[in-house]
């Protein structure tokens, strides 16, 4: 398993606003952190989630510093950076966060259980 990989495809499915192609890769009821709090999250919630940011643009500039660790043959950690670019109303905003994704394999397909964003100073 290559978790990089599987980040990517989670991060290009949210780029393309692709709902089919992020909640098969979720694994639900998924654990999200964040600038606004700790969050145990549901099929339904994350699609209203998703549904209310669909005038929101949102791009990977890059995926740097990564760190993966598999803890087992279901288990996998993985670390790493992000730069993003956010188009909201015609403004462009861009940041970097410190992102970490825990994925477990269930039923032969690797899916995202928890999910974590730190947003980095400048």
């Amino acid at each position: 398993m290559e978790a990089l990989e599987f980040e990517k495809r989670y991060w290009k499915a949210m780029e393309d606003r692709d709902i089919d192609a992020v909640k098969n890769l979720t694994r639900f009821p998924c654990i999200i952190t964040g600038k606004t709090g700790v969050r145990k999250v549901d099929e339904t919630e994350f699609h209203k989630n998703f549904e209310s940011s669909k005038n929101m643009r949102m791009r990977v500039l890059d995926i740097s510093d990564i760190t993966s660790q598999a803890i087992n043959e279901t288990t996998a950690l993985i670390a790493y950076i992000v730069q993003l670019e956010y188009v909201v109303g015609g403004q462009t905003s861009a940041f970097r966060c410190a992102c970490a994704s825990t994925w477990v394999k269930e039923n032969d397909q690797w899916l995202c259980a928890m999910h974590t964003e730190s947003d980095l100073e400048k």
